[in-house]
C-alpha cells in the first residue's frame, strides 16, 4: 500500500479505536505506527488490540510497527477532605509527608525524594501548570510554598517540578511489568517517559536486550539540558511537547522543538513530534487552522514521524483524524518549498563509506531519471542513514528480518519488504527490482538505485552502489553469473 507523503502518522490506540475494523480502517487512512498507551488497559486488553494489529499485517501484508509507551513515575497530591480547594493567589500553601487529607492550607505530596531534591526558590506546578507554587522553605519532610497561580486543586492532581533533576527512575515497578509485558508480546518500540540523563535510557535498554528499540520521550527541562548523551544512548527521539510545554515557558517549545529535530535527522535517528496536533478534531470533524500548521511545521522542519493521542484513542473522529494528517502531508510534500527547505537542512555528518554511498545514492537519484532508491539492510542502519539524507524518491527498505522491518515503518520514507536472505549481489538487484515494481514505484522501463553490504547478513557494511533496470532480462544480460 503505497503512500502519498514520507513522513508517517503515529496513531494512539484507545476506546475509539480497539476493534479489528476501526484498526484496519485507520491503517488504511495512512497510519504507519499505533501507539499502545501503557497508562491505560489492562494487560489482556493491550494484549488483545496488539493481536489485531499483527492480523491487520497479515491481512494486507503490510510491516505495521507498535509502539508501548510507558507511564513513567507520576507525581501526584494526596486528597482532600472536601474533594477540592480553591488556592488563592499570594497565600501560604503547604506541602507535606503527612496523610491526612487536605484542606485549603495543605496537603500530603507521598514523594520524599521531591523534598530531598527541593531548595527555596523552586516553583511546583499542579494540575499541568495551571496552579504555580514557589517554595519559600523546605525540608526532608515537607515545602511551604507561595500561591504565585491560583485556581481549583482537586485529589490526585500531577505535580511537576521544572527546577530541579530528581532523584527519580524513569522506570517505575509498573513500567518494569509493562516492559516485561510489552517485549513478551513482541512490540517494536518502547516509549520511556520523563528521561532525565542517559542512565535511565541504558537501563530501559538492559531490560530490553534487544527485544525492542528504545525511544525517549523530551518532557523535561533536564533532557534538554542533557539532550546529546540522550540521543547517543535512544534508538529514537518523541518531542512530548505537552509536559514539556508545562515546565517550560509555552514560547520555548517551537524552538526546542525545530533543534531537537534537526539534531535527531543528522544522528539518523528517527524523531517523533507529538500532543495536541489536532486537539479539536477529539470533539470536531474539521481541525482549526491553527492546528494544521502546526502539523505542516512539523513536517516543514523534517520530522520522521506525527502523533495522534486522545484524536485517535478517545475521539469521535478517529479515522477522519488520520485522514487530515495524510492530506497535510501529502500536500506539504509537493511544495516546492519543502524540497528547498530539506535540502538547506541536510547534514553532512558522517566519514564512514556507509555515509558516502547513501549520500551518493541520494545525489545520483535527485540528478537522474531514477524511481527508487532499493537498500538492503539488517538492522536497519541502512535505511536509517538513507533516511537522514531525505531524497526526493521513494526508498525501498529490503530487510529478511521482520523486526528490522516493523522497526523501520517508523522512519521517514520508508517503504519496507520483508526478502529472502542474499548471498549473492544480483540476486539482490533482481529482488529489488521485483519490489520496486510490486509497489508500483517503477516499471519494467524505469532504473533503480540499489545499495548493499557485501559480504551480505552483516550489519554495518554498507559498501556497493548500482544503478540497475527494473527489467530482470537486462539485469541477467548485464551481469549473466
Amino acid at each position: 500500500m503505497k503512500r502519498s507523503r514520507n513522513v508517517k502518522i503515529v496513531a494512539t490506540l484507545g476506546p475509539a479505536s480497539e476493534t479489528y475494523d476501526t484498526i484496519r480502517a485507520l491503517f488504511e487512512a495512512g497510519a504507519d505506527v499505533f501507539r499502545l498507551n501503557m497508562s491505560h488497559g489492562t494487560h489482556p486488553e493491550i494484549a488483545e488490540k496488539h493481536q489485531i494489529i499483527r492480523q491487520v499485517e497479515k491481512d494486507l501484508d503490510r510491516s505495521i510497527g507498535i509502539l508501548a509507551d510507558l507511564q513513567g513515575p507520576k507525581l501526584r497530591v494526596g486528597t482532600f477532605a472536601n474533594g477540592t480547594e480553591e488556592l488563592v493567589t499570594g497565600a501560604a500553601f503547604r506541602m507535606d509527608l503527612d496523610e491526612a487529607e487536605g484542606d485549603l492550607n495543605r496537603v500530603c505530596l507521598p514523594h520524599p525524594e521531591i523534598f530531598a531534591a527541593l531548595e527555596p526558590e523552586a516553583h511546583l506546578l499542579v494540575n499541568d501548570g495551571k496552579i504555580r507554587l514557589k517554595v519559600v522553605t523546605c525540608g526532608a519532610d515537607f515545602a511551604n510554598c507561595e500561591v504565585i497561580t491560583g485556581g481549583t486543586i482537586s485529589n490526585r492532581k500531577g505535580v511537576n517540578v521544572p527546577d530541579v533533576e530528581l532523584p527519580l527512575a524513569a522506570l517505575s515497578e509498573k513500567d518494569r511489568a509493562d516492559l516485561e509485558f510489552a517485549c513478551g508480546l513482541g512490540v517494536d518500540w518502547l516509549a520511556l517517559s520523563f528521561v532525565q540523563r542517559a542512565k535511565d535510557v541504558f537501563e530501559a535498554k538492559g531490560l530490553a536486550d534487544g527485544r525492542a528499540a528504545v525511544l525517549s520521550k523530551i518532557e523535561k527541562p533536564q533532557a534538554i539540558e542533557h539532550f546529546a548523551e540522550i540521543l547517543d544512548a535512544s534508538d529514537g527521539i518523541m518531542v512530548a511537547r505537552g509536559d514539556l510545554g508545562v515546565e517550560l515557558p509555552v514560547s520555548a517549545v517551537p524552538p526546542i522543538q525545530k533543534r531537537l529535530v534537526r539534531k535527531c535527522r543528522a544522528a539518523a535517528k528517527p524523531v517523533i513530534v507529538a500532543t495536541q496536533m489536532l486537539e479539536s478534531m477529539i470533539e470536531s470533524p474539521m481541525p482549526t487552522r491553527a492546528e494544521v500548521s502546526d502539523v505542516a511545521t512539523a513536517i516543514y522542519e523534517g520530522t520522521d514521524a506525527i502523533m495522534l493521542s486522545a484524536e485517535s484513542a478517545a475521539g469521535s473522529y478517529p479515522i477522519e483524524a488520520v485522514q487530515t494528517m495524510d492530506k497535510v502531508a501529502a500536500e506539504v510534500e509537493a511544495d516546492p518549498t519543502y524540497a528547498q527547505i530539506i535540502a538547506a537542512s541536510r547534514s553532512s555528518k558522517g566519514d564512514t563509506i556507509a555515509d558516502g554511498i547513501v549520500a551518493a545514492a541520494r545525489e545520483i537519484a535527485e540528478k537522474t531519471e531514477i524511481k527508487a532508491i532499493c537498500c538492503f539492510t539488517q538492522s536497519g542502519t541502512t535505511a536509517l542513514l538513507t533516511a537522514r539524507e531525505r531524497p526526493g524518491v521513494p526508498i525501498i527498505a529490503l530487510t529478511p528480518l521482520e523486526n528490522t522491518a516493523r522497526r523501520l515503518a517508523l522512519s521517514w520514507g520508508c517503504y519496507c519488504v520483508l526478502t529472502p536472505d542474499q548471498s549473492r549481489f544480483k540476486g539482490a538487484v533482481v529482488s529489488a527490482a521485483r519490489a520496486a515494481r510490486a509497489g508500483g514505484f517503477a516499471s519494467e522501463s524505469d532504473l533503480i538505485v540499489v545499495t548493499a553490504g557485501v559480504p551480505f547478513n552483516v550489519p554495518g557494511t554498507t559498501n556497493i552502489l548500482r544503478v540497475a533496470p527494473c527489467d530482470e532480462r537486462l539485469i541477467y544480460s548485464l551481469d549473466p553469473e
